[in-house]
């Protein structure tokens, strides 16, 4: 009966196609009588066009019409009959039955060609101006790195020059000392003396930036005081620059946490001070991506600073007068990107560095250096307190240095920065400061002949300065100022120092990012998701509301993390232990909030819902026991009635997932929540290459079917078949070993194992499984491990900076490697043993997306190494030249070219999510669930840096070698894909690509019913999405909106999408996602199953400015690459 009306719902399908196909052939080759007659030629010429048109149009019927009737036909293969079992084929392979549900791909032409047609129209290219540049570091003189800087008198006689000084205050959240310790000592008596100090005289400015400090500061002063600053800054004294919670890493971090601490800065600053950054201000990463001018030109940012620029760069484009420029992402078609950026010209952000190229003069007028004091000028000429007698020949001293600095611009407006690290921090320094040079402006702007205007200002009135001597508000494009798209890694700051090594620092570290980062999405997705459908009932009463306040701290800590000397692994020790403690303590409460969010979701009866902090209704996948240990799986404890297992897929596609899970019996199978069987595969869990741990199996769950809309709770349920030994499709086969004999471990009755379930995962839901006990294309891919020593000279490679003593050497354990060979229905592996690497190369025979690419982990411990660096590199005969792809911030891709004239450790670039080579017939990608510093440094090759420990400082500031090396386990996924045309996009994954990626990045949660529980309340899969996502839509949050109590969510929340741009080049054959495009287009009001949208505002990227007005229409339109926030209301 079920057959039939699939079958009959299927054809009712195509037959609508097609009619409405031939209307729409029809209408559009119909005349119109109102045009004039035509020439004969001319009508047989529009008839032939039709005629085109329509066999086009009957081509794309025809496609759409096979496609069903493929599904269709494969509906009525699989429909009737018990589930088939996985077998052996006489020559000893495996072969899965075929997947019941048919996957379906339609990628519209439209879309294709949108993304293709994203081309590069600056004139300003990073990457040609890496090949023109000689990188010579020729002496500039007094500017070392730069050149000598000469001027007539006269040229500022017809428009004066007006001077900006601009004091600032850097103040790392956790570098040398932790964010608290800094805040106790330094921070807040920084801000302390802002407030009291700014009021003394209204000419006085002041910038801020992190929100981070600035918060904490907040939270302990008086309403009095508050009031003070909001006055500072509501008159223009005090700007609040970027306002996100960090100024963050720009190689290493992750665009989702880039955006949610930019969100978690600037909504802190709407709610306390009511106001919204204008201008962004980054003087201290370690090089720039081209995402941060895209993230803040979408939160409504009208200008950026940047600072660290590699030396021989910001020497060409001082010479070219090319230092500020309109910043265009690669793709964008037209200036919609543009966001006009200044670069600063000299080696560093501190006063002997920003007055102009000489350091020794500009030092003399850093006050905090006036004799008596702590600090001094290592250039021997100390600062001079002015007074009437010497202020002329200071002042002319300066303006001298002015002047040189304005020749590197285009305008008569020059920013001259006044500040350093944790400057300002006592009352001495404000007066030093601000009254020596106050009566240098005082003199300079009492003399007509200098034609000079100098002033106190803030980096907006900078801005706003030079926006209205060419009579543009700000924000519009600037007109004489060059375009520029690409981005500026990697830094040098002086000879061959490339700062490539904090890509890999502390690898430890940034994979426990990704896993918190991960957790955060899904948990603000399941709790946005249950705390509306709990309203919609009326039980938001009984939902813990106070989960919000863990969701909120876990954004403050990841948002914290994501600054430039925490996610950089370029912190002390003590400094990386406590960023440490607070990612596991966030990693930690999330997984409380998703299993209550998860409890509410899937309870058949959401009456008996009983939220009970002490005994959770679901337990969690794995637990951490330290802040520097890996994770420790979850040991089902079978017996004989069934185990459930609640799974989460934080996709919004559905996926077809291999589960794992760890048991305590090799009698187990694995029932979906309507009781059919699901293919799985038990394995043994080893402890070492050759012992197995007693009592624990790993089942991995055949693919099961995840529902995509971020909460798949499949529910699957797992029964122990008393003492029948399991079927044969489900015992270890081939079992082997190399260099030692492996136990077979089936002989033991007690050991651990794990089953591995194939589920079909809904978006964004979850799935009730259960458990009981029961009674063609090829490439040659090889890869290797190197190690890179360290130099013997005076400058050695440390936690920033990469500087190895030659090529890699082949890495030579001790002992040859230990292999075992496991084969299977669901994957097979082949697991390493070396002396300080264990690698699993495991393939998954399974449709869809896990089964196309090849899952890699490498299991590193170089703790015994020393000043070493271990490589992975990866050979094919793939012809790449010298030509390689990288991604930035995991959002868009950057080519990149080895540079032959330039040292080895400059050609390494940061890979936050995936890196890539290609010729005209393939491309081999590696995703990484990491942040490594990879490199192609031959034709065919990809390298990867897996860790490093090297044995002390590199000059930096840090004080410290890295030396704190923990157990790290690196997972990457290696995917081959056929090129089938030779389009040049400017640079794109394929939607495959994308999707395995996400697949890598948001693997499935599995969380049990815990084994507590007497009686069970009828538990059903939620699927939150009532339709299908276009494949290249991601749901990138789904995030509460805080309400007047810091505390609690409020009505609204944050639904921020992104539209992926993708290369249609690569072939999509057996993809297994069931998804299409829709050129951009989404109606969101019917888009969460039993929810309504109760409204639907369009917003900046961080929520601070409205997009036009609220409208009815609840459909919306994304163009590639788009990035898109709004304000909903669900209910």
């Amino acid at each position: 009966m079920k057959l039939k009306k699939q079958v009959t719902v299927c054809g009712a399908a195509i037959f609508c196609v097609a009619v409405f196909s031939l209307y729409l052939m029809l209408d559009r080759v119909q005349h119109d009588p109102t045009r004039a007659p035509r020439q004969r030629a001319s009508q047989i010429s529009v008839l032939q066009n039709r005629i085109e048109q329509l066999e086009q149009l009957l081509e794309e019927n025809h496609e759409i019409i096979s496609h069903i009737k493929d599904s269709v036909l494969e509906l009525t293969a699989h429909a009737e009959g018990p589930p088939a079992l996985p077998h052996h084929k006489p020559n000893g392979s495996w072969v899965l039955p075929p997947e019941s549900r048919p996957s379906f791909l339609s990628v519209s032409p439209q879309d294709c060609h949108a993304v293709s047609a994203l081309s590069p129209v600056s004139p300003l290219q990073m990457l040609a101006v890496y090949s023109l540049l000689p990188f010579d570091n020729q002496d500039g003189g007094v500017w070392k790195q730069g050149f000598d800087i000469t001027y007539e008198p006269s040229e500022w006689d017809a428009e004066p020059l007006q001077v900006f000084v601009v004091p600032h205050s850097h103040n790392d959240p956790g570098w040398i000392k932790t964010f608290d310790k800094y805040y106790y000592d330094q921070t807040q008596h920084i801000l302390n003396s802002m407030v009291l100090k700014m009021q003394e005289d209204p000419r006085r400015r002041f910038i801020w930036s992190e929100i981070s400090f600035f918060s904490k500061w907040w939270d302990n002063i008086s309403a009095q005081k508050r009031a003070a600053v909001r006055r500072l800054v509501g008159n223009g004294q005090l700007e609040m620059v970027t306002g996100g919670w960090v100024m963050p890493d720009e190689a290493n971090s992750h665009y989702f946490a880039m955006i949610d601490q930019l969100i978690e800065g600037h909504q802190w600053l709407e709610k306390n001070i009511g106001v919204t950054p204008r201008s962004g201000w980054a003087v201290d990463p370690f090089g720039h991506s081209s995402t941060m001018p895209y993230l803040l030109k979408r939160s409504n940012l009208t200008g950026m600073l940047i600072q660290r620029v590699h030396y021989a760069i910001k020497k060409h484009f001082a010479a070219t007068q090319n230092l500020e420029f309109m910043w265009r992402q690669t793709w964008d078609p037209d200036t919609s990107t543009d966001i006009f950026c200044h670069m600063m010209p000299f080696y560093s952000y501190d006063v002997p560095h920003t007055c102009g190229p000489d350091p020794k003069i500009c030092c003399q007028f850093d006050f905090k250096r006036l004799p008596g004091g702590r600090i001094n000028c290592p250039w021997k000429v100390p600062p001079r307190a002015i007074t009437d007698a010497n202020v002329a020949e200071r002042a002319q001293l300066l303006l001298d240095q002015y002047r040189k600095k304005s020749k590197l611009y285009r305008s008569k407006v020059l920013l001259v920065p006044l500040g350093d690290d944790f400057r300002y921090d006592k009352p001495q320094e404000w007066d030093a400061q601000f009254l020596n040079y106050q009566r240098i402006f005082d003199f300079l702007n009492s003399q007509p002949n200098l034609h000079v205007q100098a002033q106190f200002g803030t980096l907006s009135d900078y801005f706003d300065a030079l926006y209205k001597k060419v009579g543009i508000v700000p924000g519009m494009k600037l007109p004489g100022f060059p375009v520029l798209s690409g981005d500026f890694f990697s830094y040098a700051d002086r000879e061959d120092h490339y700062w490539t090594g904090y890509y890999t620092s502390r690898p430890f570290y940034k994979s426990l990012d990704r896993v918190l980062e991960a957790h955060l999405r899904g948990a603000e997705i399941l709790y946005s998701l249950a705390l509306a459908h709990a309203r919609r009932a009326g039980a938001d009463g009984r939902y813990p509301l106070s989960d919000y306040a863990l969701l909120s701290n876990a954004r403050r800590n990841l948002g914290l993390f994501q600054h430039h000397d925490a996610i950089t692994g370029t912190a002390k020790e003590a400094v990386a232990v406590d960023y440490g403690v607070r990612l596991l303590h966030s990693l930690t409460n999330l997984k409380r909030v998703i299993i209550n969010a998860a409890h509410y979701l899937v309870l058949g009866d959401k009456d008996t819902y009983h939220h009970d902090p002490a005994a959770p209704f679901l337990g969690t996948d794995d637990t951490r026991p330290s802040q520097d240990s890996l994770p420790e799986r979850t040991v089902l404890r079978m017996d004989t009635s069934p185990r459930f297992l609640v799974v989460f897929n934080p996709l919004e596609q559905e996926r077809l997932s291999v589960v794992p899970v760890l048991v305590d019996s090799p009698h187990v199978r694995v029932l979906s929540e309507e009781g059919q069987p699901l293919p799985s595969q038990l394995s043994a869990r080893w402890s070492s290459a050759t012992d197995t741990v007693p009592d624990i199996y790993q089942v991995r769950g055949a693919p099961v079917p995840l529902p995509a809309p971020i909460l798949i709770l499949p529910i699957l349920r797992a029964r122990l078949l008393s003492s029948h030994p399991a079927p044969a499709a489900m015992m270890p086969h081939g079992l082997s070993s190399v260099g030692t004999s492996v136990p077979a471990p089936w002989h033991n009755s007690a050991c651990c194992l794990q089953v591995s379930v194939l589920a079909r995962l809904p978006a964004l839901g979850l799935r009730v499984l259960q458990l009981h006990k029961s009674v063609d294309g090829h490439q040659r891919v090889s890869c290797e491990f190197l190690v890179y020593g360290t130099r013997t000279s005076k400058d050695k490679s440390g936690a920033y900076l990469f500087l190895p003593d030659g090529e890699a050497k082949p890495y030579t354990p001790k002992d040859p490697p230990v292999v075992r060979v496991t084969e299977g229905p669901l994957f097979s592996e082949v697991t390493s043993y070396y002396q300080h690497v264990q690698t699993v190369v495991r393939l998954y025979n399974v449709p869809g997306v896990e089964g196309l690419s090849l899952d890699l982990s490498c299991l590193v411990d170089i703790r015994d190494h020393i000043n070493k660096e271990l490589a992975l590199r990866l050979s094919t005969d793939i012809e790449s030249d010298d030509t390689f792809f990288t991604d930035l911030n995991g959002f868009q891709i950057q080519p990149r070219r080895y540079q032959r004239k330039l040292p080895l450790q400059a050609n390494f670039y940061p890979m936050p999510a995936m890196a890539y080579i290609q010729d005209a017939q393939s491309r081999l990608t590696l995703h990484t669930a990491q942040a490594l510093g990879v490199s192609s440094l031959g034709s065919g090759q990809l390298e990867v840096i897996l860790d490093r420990r090297l044995m002390q400082d590199d000059n930096r500031g840090l004080g410290q070698g890295l030396k704190d090396n923990k157990r790290t386990c690196n997972r990457f996924r290696l995917l081959l894909e056929r090129r089938t045309t030779e389009q040049e996009a400017p640079g794109f994954p394929s939607l495959l690509s994308h999707i395995t990626s996400m697949h890598l990045n948001a693997e499935a949660l599995v969380m049990p019913v815990a084994q507590e529980k007497p009686a069970l309340p009828a538990l059903r899969s939620f699927m939150p999405l009532s339709t299908t996502l276009p494949c290249d839509f991601h749901i990138l949050n789904l995030r509460m909106l805080q309400a007047e109590d810091d505390s609690l969510p409020s009505a609204e929340a944050a639904l921020i999408l992104h539209r992926k741009g993708f290369d249609c080049s690569l072939e999509a054959k057996n993809l297994g996602f069931n998804c299409t495009t829709s050129q951009g287009k989404l109606a969101l009001g019917s888009l969460f199953q039993g929810l309504e949208l109760g409204s639907l505002q369009p917003t900046s990227l961080t929520l601070m400015y409205p997009l036009g007005t609220a409208s009815n229409s609840t459909s919306i339109h994304l163009d590639p690459m788009e990035i898109a926030t709004f304000r909903i209301r669900l209910g």
